[in-house]
């Protein structure tokens, strides 16, 4: 593992943003990349989170395919081989360097290569029992199309495609516990919006563990203020030891939070229509032979993606459509009632191809109306209703803007023909990702960073955002301050950055930067 840089104090403060260009952006969010690499994959921040993170490093693989194909495979392919037998991928795999006071819960809370043995967990790495969401094989399918020869070379999707067929595998067998064909979390941490108030109902049922079991580490690196409560860290702690305790297996874990996520279920059918897009791609090089019937099995194995995709988007209207609200709304397994608090995990559906026209047309009003205000109140869109009664812009996931979750809906307008609302998310996506120094998320007022800063999604989702906007080498980005600026944009600074990246994972940077 690479030495870790001194940790840097936490700057509130928004930084100048003029006179930046794109390029030293650029620069900049290589460099955050850099130092978050440890050696096969990337730390979401140094001090907070210094192990593996599962839809981190699939949106990490995102950016880092414009720095490092090659290190972008790589950063899928690790964390794919602490996949467990049951095809679950967990959302945390631990770096055994890192103290075990570093993190909680931390490796010896979850016991995985114990209590995880009857359900398949790996012997010789520990990781979390839960899981996050599944963005995993839309990550692989762009990493693929960054540099398709090298990918080519390496075997990279036929080696990931039928690991990814076992993780869908899992979600759509195991976590269907509604019975009505959609994926459950049974964490507030495994869609990844972990303190949305969208959970304080099913989580007020859950009793807390008490409160001398655990220590929070994650209030040494951040404000109280910005962090979950402890009571409802106490209830996640309970729900993470009920489901350890029943030996992490789904058909015996008491559930006492099960919710059927619009969000989970979105990414889950956008990398269906990857994994179909995958097995495409890799019939030739599997089997040569074009007549051959094992070739004809793949193509039967895209059609079969495609048609679960297809089956998935109905299930996902049926059960989660509220036309009333105008978005989709997270259902409560346990009760049968859908939640009616509005997060933002119900305007991700806007990612899914084949909706129905006037269910885009109502996320479309609802993304710019009152209760997210895309283009009128905020500038970036935020993780919960700006009506809301639990509305807090710097709070964890109860208001603040997150750079992945506005990636993912910068793609659903371009991708519904949004162009120029698309074209204002991403300017002011990369704007505030300067401005914060890359931080962790953001008030979606006034771009003002909070959390983590160098936060390795927010730099490799700006970079991505810069390397595929059509005017990216003319646009001018946001800023830093001036004389970071002038840092940044120094020629032998670049120099070394690119060099050093090089070194480090032994491919040319920008190798890949051509192709999307």
């Amino acid at each position: 593992m690479n030495p870790s840089p001194p940790v840097r104090p936490y700057i509130p403060a928004q930084r100048s943003t003029a006179d930046v260009t794109a390029s030293a952006l650029r620069h900049a969010a290589r460099r955050v990349l850099l130092r978050n690499w440890v050696g096969n994959s990337t730390v979401p921040s140094r001090s907070l989170y210094p192990h593996q993170w599962s839809w981190d490093s699939a949106f990490v693989a995102i950016g880092l395919r414009h720095v490092s194909p090659e290190r972008a495979q790589r950063e899928l392919e690790t964390l794919l081989a602490a996949q467990w037998g049951d095809g679950r991928v967990p959302h945390i795999v631990f770096n055994p360097a890192v103290p075990l006071d570093a993190y909680f819960p931390s490796p010896d809370f979850w016991r995985s290569s114990t209590a995880g043995a009857a359900a398949g967990a790996p012997e010789g790495v520990e990781t979390s029992g839960i899981v996050q969401p599944p963005v995993h094989a839309l990550a692989a399918w762009l990493v693929h199309r960054a540099d398709p020869a090298t990918s080519r070379r390496r075997g990279f999707l036929r080696r990931l495609y039928p690991k990814l067929v076992a993780w869908h595998r899992y979600l759509t067998t195991h976590r269907d516990l509604g019975g009505h064909g959609l994926v459950s979390v049974v964490h507030p941490w495994e869609p990844g919006m972990d303190n949305s108030p969208c959970w304080d109902e099913p989580l007020a049922r859950v009793e807390p563990a008490p409160p001398g079991s655990f220590r929070r580490a994650d209030l040494d690196h951040g404000s109280a203020a910005d962090r979950p409560t402890d009571l409802d860290y106490a209830r996640y702690v309970r729900l993470a030891a009920d489901y350890r305790d029943h030996d992490y297996l789904d058909a015996e874990a008491p559930h006492r939070f099960a919710v059927e996520d619009p969000g989970v279920n979105a990414l889950l059918i956008a990398s269906e229509h990857a994994l179909a897009d995958i097995a495409d791609e890799i019939a030739p090089e599997v089997v040569p032979d074009p007549v051959s019937e094992a070739r004809d099995a793949l193509c039967a194995d895209a059609d079969a993606h495609r048609r679960r995709a297809r089956e998935l988007t109905a299930a996902l209207v049926e059960r989660l459509w509220d036309a009333e609200a105008g978005q989709f709304l997270c259902r409560d397994v346990r009760s049968g009632e859908p939640i009616r608090e509005r997060g933002v995990a119900g305007l991700l559906p806007l990612i899914v191809p084949g909706l129905p026209r006037d269910v885009v047309h109502a996320l479309l009003r609802t993304v710019c109306g009152e209760h997210f205000g895309l283009g009128g109140t905020v500038r970036l869109v935020p993780s919960y209703d700006l009506l809301g009664h639990a509305f807090d812009p710097r709070r964890y996931w109860r208001g603040p803007a997150w750079f992945n979750v506005n990636w993912l809906v910068e793609r659903g307008l371009r991708q519904h023909g949004q162009t120029a609302r698309a074209d204002a998310l991403r300017a002011a996506v990369v704007t505030a990702a300067a401005a914060s120094d890359f931080a962790e998320y953001v008030d979606p007022r006034t771009g003002a960073g909070y959390g983590s800063r160098e936060f390795s999604w927010t730099a490799a989702l700006a970079l991505d955002l810069l390397k595929t906007a059509p005017a990216a080498e003319s646009a001018p980005a946001a800023e830093p301050a001036p004389e970071r600026a002038a840092a940044l944009a120094e020629p032998r600074v670049e120099a070394r950055v690119e060099a050093r990246v090089e070194a480090r994972v032994g491919a040319p940077v920008g190798s890949g930067e051509a192709a999307r």
